[in-house]
Order: C-alpha cells, then structure tokens, then sequence
C-alpha cells in the first residue's frame, strides 16, 4: 500500500510549468508568423495559459495526458487553427492589398507600352472609299497581327504557332513565315540586325560562288538547274527574266553549299512558296499565280533573293535525307504511308494491291515536291501555314497530310477498274478549284490521323 501511495504521489501534478500546450504552430505547413498581418487574431484569439489551472487537479497521468497535447503532435487542432484563422483574417485588409498590387503592375506595363501607343495614335488611320466596308479583321486575326510585332521572347514565338495553325492573314504572312522558319529571332529587336547580317552573307556567298557554275565539277548542276527552272509552275512568274535568274542563283548556291545531297529535282519547287509569298509584300496583284515583279526595285528584289534563300534552307535541313544518295528519306515515308492507310482504310489499300499500284508510283512526287504538284499554289501556302507552325511539319507531319489526301478520293479510287486508269487519276487529281476550305478539312483529317498514329507507331502495322 505505502508504495501505491508513493506512485500516486509521484504521478500528482506538479505547480511548475509543464511542455505542451495548444499554441499556433507555424513552420512548414504554416506561413511565417506576421504580428502585422495577424493584428487581428491576435486580438480575436484568447490566449490560452501554457499552464493547467489550479483549481483543476489532476492526479494520474492518463489525465494529464488527455488534457495536454504536444505541440508536436498531429491532430485536429492544426485544422481548427486554420479555420480560426481565415475566419479572423481582415478581408479589407487583404483586398486592398491585391488591389495596390494590380494597379502597380498595371501601372509599369502602362509605361513601357506608352511609346508604342504614342506611335499608333500619331499614325492617321486610312480612309475608308465612299460605299465601301471594310471587312473585321476576326479576333485570331488580330492576335497574330500583334504577336507578330510586339513577341520578345520564345513564349511569344509559341503563342505565333498556335495561332498560324489555322492559316495567316496576307499582310503578316512574309514576316510570320520568316519567324516560324527559324530565319528571324523571336526578339523584335534583333530582326534588323539579323536581316542585314543574314542578306550580307548570302551575297558574300553569291559573289565566291556563283562564277564557278561554268567550272567541269559544277556545269551539270548549273545546267539541270537551267532546265528543270522553265518546267515550274506557274510559267507566268518563273519565266520572267528576273525570276529566273533569282532561283538559278538560289539553288546552285544551296547545292554548292551542301554536297550530301547537291541539287536534286524537286528542291526547284520548295523555292516557289517562300518567294511568291516574299514578292506579294510588295505589288498589288491579288492573283499570285501572275505576278508581275518588274515593278519591284531591285534592291528590294535583292533581299527578297536572300530572305527566299536562308528560309529554303532552313526548310531543307529537316528533310535533306530525301534528297541524299538514293533518296532514303522518301522511301521511309512512302512505306509508313502505305502501312497507314492499311489500317485506315483497308479497302482502298487492297484495291490499290489488287491492280498492281505500288505506292512509289504516285507517292514519290507527293513526298518529293510536298505535294506542290497537286495543288494549286494558293492552296500549297494555306497548307504551308500548318507546315510551319507543326513540329516536324515537313518532315512528319506530310506523311498524315498525304494519307488524308489519298483517302479523300476514296469513291473515285474504288470506282475505277484497270491499272493505267487507276495510275493517271492519282497522278492527275482535280484539285484545279480547290479552296482554303478544302485545305482546311485536309488538315483537320491529317490531324486527327497524327493524334491516333503517332504516339502508337506499332499501330501503323496490323
């Protein structure tokens, strides 16, 4: 008995203070504690004495455990605190802050703006003619037209992809093409200088090279480029005399330039979109196809050679392994083509097996030129649009524009019966009247291929 009493005894509690009591914790869960910001619980929130009462007594140690809690410890008290919290926060407070910070930085990007703003309102608006209205420009347009001039920095260059998907207003096209190729920094300030820099190059390039067209080791480029040049279309532009000395100049200074591959027919073709968009800037015709240049200074012609030159180039070098030796790169994609459309439409590719059509026979050129041969040229730069703002747009993403292509003429495909018919409807689409539209429901299909497709290569094959 003495020594139940002396337990008792011990485990009474003492008058002296004791760890553990229930106090704001705040560390790692919790912001750093403010006296300024928490004014206001500190005042709404009782203190809560560190030690027990008097005139509670409390002799064992279980209940001294279930009145005290560690701060240490994981409970409810932690939510409870939180909510007692946000209950005493001031509001007032706190919205008057947020709104002191936005009119701030409002405020900043006001100024840095105000140049800019100075400058478009000093510039007189045009007139519009009597009876005439203007078309609203519609808000992805207005967009783009704004990313154009005023992106900074590779976020800005990304927002440009997105919204060039879609197709590119004339007036911005030039500049965007040169942004989306690569050849123009994202920076609008560095545009001038690289400009300068990249059209003094190439005719540094022009002014070493070009008199060696008539050296043994380099005549037969010069020629072949001299004659597949007249078999371009559209033979109203490329046969001006002024034209066709451009892209003499053009290609035989990229086949000099890279020897791997040299020149190769169908690289003529990939010149045409980059010019006639270039060349456009600066007369009025509405009709591409007829463009009359001679009206174009020749300084500005000058650049527009080397503009054409450097974005050619960039173009070829994701594709250049379709124009090496044997031209690897187009009998991959000519083979991926033809595994696609076997599983997508099993009934065109076992038509087309039937009757003996390879797709190497009329699948090369769509590879080879990017489809140029097939379409009109108003539709290859509406497609050139997407080309450029989709990764790996030449190189890749042709491959599903091409199976799309293929199966929208699925009816006229399956209706023919004999070889040779077969053979000159796929070399000979009628695509003469086709549209932005019709383009437009192409790629909406190509895309929906590549979000199937590539991801899962495996599903190519059966």
């Amino acid at each position: 008995m003495a020594s139940d009493g002396a337990r008792k005894q011990f485990w009474k509690r003492s008058t002296s203070k004791v760890p553990g009591s229930i106090q704001h914790v705040y560390g790692a869960q919790h912001p750093p504690f403010d006296p300024l910001l928490h004014s206001t619980l500190l005042r709404s929130v009782p203190k809560v004495p560190t030690t027990p009462l008097k005139a509670k007594k409390v002799s064992t140690f279980q209940e001294f455990e279930s009145n005290t809690s560690d701060a240490w410890d994981a409970g409810e008290d932690d939510d409870e605190l939180l909510a007692m919290a946000a209950e005493s926060l001031n509001t007032d407070v706190v919205m008057e802050t947020a709104h002191r910070v936005l009119r701030d930085h409002s405020q900043r990007r006001g100024q840095a703006a105000l140049p800019e703003r100075l400058a478009s309102e000093l510039e007189p608006e045009p007139e519009p003619e009597p009876g005439l209205e203007l078309p609203t420009a519609p808000s992805g347009d207005l967009r783009l037209v704004k990313s154009v001039s005023e992106s900074h920095t590779s976020c800005a260059a990304e927002e440009l992809r997105k919204l060039s998907w879609s197709g590119i207003p004339k007036p911005v096209r030039p500049m965007t093409w040169k942004l989306l190729s690569g050849y123009l920094p994202a920076n609008v300030d560095r545009r001038p200088a690289t400009l300068q820099r990249k059209q003094k190059e190439y005719f540094a390039f022009i002014e070493h090279y070009y008199d060696s067209r008539n050296d043994e080791v380099h005549q037969d480029t010069y020629r072949q480029i001299h004659i597949d040049i007249p078999r371009m279309s559209p033979e109203a532009l490329i046969l001006q005399p002024k034209v066709t000395e451009i892209f003499e100049r053009i290609l035989f200074i990229w086949a000099i330039r890279h020897p791997a591959s040299g020149y190769v027919q169908g690289i003529n073709d990939l010149v045409t979109p980059f010019f006639v968009v270039f060349i456009c800037e600066h007369i009025e015709e509405e009709d591409m196809d007829t463009a009359d240049v001679s009206s174009v200074p020749a300084e500005v012609l000058r650049n527009i050679e080397a503009d054409t030159y450097w974005c050619v180039s960039k173009l070829l070098d994701g594709i250049q392994d379709n124009y090496t030796f044997a031209q690897p790169g187009i009998q991959v994609k000519v083979k991926l083509l033809e595994e696609l459309v076997s599983r997508i439409d099993e009934s065109v590719h076992r038509h087309l097996d039937q009757h003996e059509v390879r797709y190497l026979q009329f699948a090369f050129r769509w590879m080879n030129n990017l489809l140029m041969r097939e379409l009109p040229l108003r539709c290859t730069i509406r497609l050139w649009d997407t080309y450029q703002s989709e990764p790996d747009g030449f190189s890749h993403f042709h491959m599903y524009v091409c199976a799309a292509f293929l199966v929208r003429w699925r009816k006229e495909i399956l209706e023919e019966r004999d070889f040779q018919e077969l053979l000159l409807f796929l070399q000979n689409l009628p695509t003469a009247h086709w549209g932005d539209e019709d383009v437009s429901l192409l790629l909406a299909e190509a895309y929906r291929l590549k979000f199937a497709f590539a991801d899962a290569p495996n599903h190519y094959k059966k």
